[in-house]
Formats: structure tokens, sequence, C-alpha cells
């Protein structure tokens, strides 16, 4: 599926320094590899879920919850 396109998703608000879109909820990317590093890198303040979804069949193929993220630690580096 070389079109195939993977939507990197929350219900709050998604941050982290690789995050392409400060604030959004949702980023759309083609690549399967790079939706799943994003999201696992990324963070939301109120320890929400991120989730990536394979956008033609709905498929969640990744999924990260959090918790509530209180400042910077050393992990953020």
């Amino acid at each position: 599926m070389p079109n195939a396109a993977y939507r990197i998703e929350s219900s709050q608000p998604i941050a982290g320094r690789l995050w392409p879109a400060a604030g959004a909820q949702q980023y759309v990317v083609k690549d399967r590899a790079l939706a799943v590093s994003l999201a696992a890198k990324s963070f939301t303040p109120s320890g929400q879920e991120i989730r990536v979804v394979h956008v033609p069949s709905g498929e969640v193929v990744f999924r990260k919850s959090g918790s509530p993220r209180s400042g910077w630690s050393s992990d953020d580096a």
C-alpha cells in the first residue's frame, strides 16, 4: 500500500519535540514507521492516549497511553 495514510490522533492536543503541528489533535502522514515514531515520541499534557490509525481500514496500528506530564524530565532530551 504505497499511498496508504496513517493518522496520529488523540482526544487532547499532542505535543513533543518532533511533533510538526503544535497543539493539533491529529496529523496525517504516508509512512507507517514515521507515524509510529512520531506518536511514540509525543505526549499529551493530560496523559491521554495517542493512537496511529491506518486510514483506509480504520485499524489502530499503534496505541500509547501515557501519564500526565508535569514539566521536563531527562527522557525529553
